[in-house]
């Protein structure tokens, strides 16, 4: 028996992937984090399999489902939202499963923050530019470590995708004012890759405004980055046809 965390993507029901839904298909347990999960995604489950929301439960009640599945000889389909490996709350549950002497295994899934860059149809490194995106937070009731607070992580000029952080945007965009000059490029994507999904582009100096007029308070990813909307740029190596690799002979130039 084996609990199989796997990453159902960041909203649409298609970016899961293959092996992700192949194993909620089969799984006779499925546990789903329903506050942000869409039920399409668990709809594939068959349909003789316990289907279970966690949105109501704590780690104690999510871990006794497992610890039951375990016992009757059922894989789970432990089902996160996005990449289980950021901000998943999956290592407290894999450190219960390692108590429980239960198997586990991570499925990986599509991000929040690579779907905004899809939303955003932005490349986040660009040649030359940026080389670095930090994935972070603000601290709100889960508190941050100082050395990882917004101001040091700006110093270093890279893209920065913020999660958990919506409600505290004209906070960030504060800080961040004392770092960046006023026409900073920022942008928020709410529920990237839903139907519903919202791209707002601005100003670190302007997109708080934009954003409270919209009433976007929850869900949403923040992008801060010199290379959002930016076009002069160099191209990459990677296509130059004077630059050699394993694959293909640089041609000298005419």
């Amino acid at each position: 028996m084996t609990v199989f965390f796997i990453g159902a993507g960041p909203g649409d029901p298609d970016l899961i992937t293959v092996k992700g839904a192949r194993l909620v298909e089969q799984c006779p347990v499925v546990l789903y984090t329903g506050s942000l999960v869409p039920k399409e995604v668990v709809a594939r489950a068959n349909k003789d399999a316990l289907v279970l929301s966690s949105a109501d439960m704590d780690l104690e009640e999510t871990t006794e489902v497992l610890r039951k599945a375990h016992e009757e000889g059922k894989d789970v389909a432990r089902v996160h939202t996005g990449d289980p490996s950021i901000y998943g709350a999956i290592a407290e549950q894999i450190r219960r499963l390692d108590d429980l002497g239960i198997d586990w295994k991570v499925i990986p899934g599509v991000s929040s923050f690579q779907a905004s860059a899809a939303a955003l149809g932005q490349e986040l490194t660009l040649p030359e530019v940026c080389q670095t995106i930090i994935l972070t937070r603000m601290p709100g009731r889960t508190p941050v470590p100082e050395k990882e607070n917004i101001l040091e992580l700006a110093k270093h000029e890279a893209t920065m995708c913020i999660y958990l952080s919506i409600s505290m945007l004209k906070k960030l965009c504060n800080q961040l004012k004392t770092i960046y000059p006023a026409d900073y490029p920022i942008a928020v994507v709410e529920k990237a890759s839903w139907p519903e999904q919202r791209v707002i582009r601005g100003t670190i100096t302007d997109i708080h405004d934009k954003v409270k007029e919209l009433d976007i308070r929850a869900t949403a990813m923040i992008v801060v980055g010199k290379v959002l909307g930016k076009t002069d740029f160099n191209d990459s190596k990677l296509y130059d046809k004077t630059f050699s690799h394993d694959f293909r002979t640089a041609r000298c130039p005419e």
